[in-house]
């Protein structure tokens, strides 16, 4: 009897192994036998393992995983060359890994140049309902055909598909046949624990990850390696200062707290030392921070202590003399095109009704931001407020200055802001970022550990 392959629900169900002189496969750790329907089955994502163990055996089977059409995809894109080794490198990592670029170098094209190297349907997924959109026009664009959508209030299917990654999640069990290649924008997102079922479901041979900022704290991207690859090309921001990116400056200012904010700030930070110092909670990575959240459902000191430390990073924050230095820098670059990031949405709000800025929130409309944003590029406005929605997933117009008032010190979150100024400038300027930072405190620290 012949060996099977069929896709089914996110398996590959494998019929006829273990009977007639076939082997049993029982010595490959991802197959598990399965006692309701007496077959074996391994996980989708293994698909690729799966028909290399049984090419590596001489196994003949009958592989009824894929039936994909060939689209003869043609792209009008030039790729540079630089791209172009992302592309080489990726191809030659047998068309799996993840490649890192910087924020305005074109990790959409090396995407659709990957599409069109392969002629597959494919699946694309991404954070936003803003870069579905944005994905969703450049396919329809470059390849003239339909583009299905998944999210946004869509469900359409078609060869060439842009999803969201929480449409993706609901039916990747369906989607898991029809790709062979997916490509996941902001790859990074893979790693939370709902979003890695669907790079498990799918059984597209080809994977691609895109990402400015591989790496996470808490670890996870080791998941996004087993699911999609490794890391298969690294391009840094300084590398394409200059020449593809604008050159840039970072300039950390430092202000002082109040009186009164000091005297808060320290109180609140005492209770949350204290605390530490007795529970044996280091406060070295995100999973120690993960146990004083868990800690706090049950205990109340651990309650207290993680308030006390939101309480204190609320007043470096928002410090008061943050608010006067932007003051002079907005002043000081009246002429440029200005993005100043904050942590928090009640600052932004704040931000806005003092310096009469246009405000970009969580809570701010679809159709509000992309008139915000589109009145920015002409030069309507010349500088928009923001609390970390415009940190990845929108198209963002040039800018030639940031202010970081403050956010969550990730290397992430600081190199997706700083790309965001990188666009090469018409006239040469060098794009400038001010990183405004509150002396003596904790987020001192976190800048200081960074950079």
């Amino acid at each position: 009897m012949t060996v099977r392959l069929v896709y089914e629900e996110g398996t590959i169900r494998i019929t006829g192994a273990g009977t007639d002189g076939a082997p049993a496969l029982d010595d490959l750790a991802f197959v598990e036998r399965d006692a309701r329907s007496k077959t074996r089955r391994a996980p989708a994502h293994r698909y690729v393992d799966l028909t290399a163990a049984l090419d590596e055996r001489g196994v003949d089977y009958d592989d009824r995983v894929f039936a994909l059409p060939d689209l003869s995809l043609d792209s009008t894109y030039e790729l540079r060359e630089y791209q172009r080794a992302a592309l080489d490198d990726w191809t030659g990592a047998d068309r799996r890994g993840v490649l890192e670029l910087p924020t305005g170098s074109g990790k959409t094209v090396v995407g659709i140049a990957a599409m069109e190297a392969l002629d597959t349907p494919t699946l694309v997924v991404v954070p936003t309902i803003d870069l579905l959109e944005q994905w969703r026009r450049e396919l329809e664009r470059e390849f003239d055909r339909e583009v299905g959508q998944l999210g946004g209030g869509e469900q359409r299917l078609a060869d060439v598909t842009v999803s969201t990654y929480d449409s993706a999640y609901l039916r990747a069990d369906e989607l898991g046949d029809r790709f062979g290649l997916v490509v996941f924008d902001e790859v990074h997102h893979l790693g939370g624990e709902g979003y890695r079922d669907i790079a498990r479901l799918l059984a597209a041979p080809a994977r691609m990850g895109l990402t400015a900022t591989f790496e996470r704290p808490d670890g996870a991207h080791e998941v996004v390696e087993e699911l999609v690859g490794p890391l298969v090309h690294r391009i840094a921001v300084d590398e394409l200062a200059g020449d593809h990116l604008a050159d840039y400056d970072i300039k950390r200012l430092e202000v002082d707290l109040t009186p009164q904010e000091r005297e808060v700030y320290e109180r609140h930070q005492e209770t949350f030392t204290d605390y530490l110092a007795t529970s044996g909670i280091q406060m070295r990575s995100g999973s120690d921070y993960q146990e004083l959240v868990k800690r706090s459902g049950s205990d109340p000191e651990a309650r207290e202590a993680l308030l006390a430390k939101q309480k204190a990073r609320e007043v470096m924050m928002n410090a008061d003399e943050k608010v006067e230095r932007l003051e002079t820098l907005l002043d000081r670059h009246r002429e440029g095109r200005v993005i100043v990031f904050t942590a928090h949405t009640d600052l932004v709000y704040r931000l806005s009704e003092r310096f009469l800025i246009p405000a970009i929130t969580h809570e701010t409309g679809a159709d509000e931001r992309r008139e915000i944003l589109e009145r920015f590029r002409s030069g309507e406005y010349s500088r928009v407020v923001t609390a970390n929605v415009l940190d990845e997933g929108v198209d963002v117009p040039d800018a030639n200055v940031a202010v970081v008032l403050s956010g969550s010190g990730s290397e992430r979150e600081f190199t997706q802001r700083l790309g965001r100024i990188l666009r090469p400038k018409a006239d040469g300027q060098r794009a400038l970022l001010y990183e405004i930072v509150t002396e003596e405190t904790a987020e001192e620290r976190v800048a200081r550990r960074r950079r």
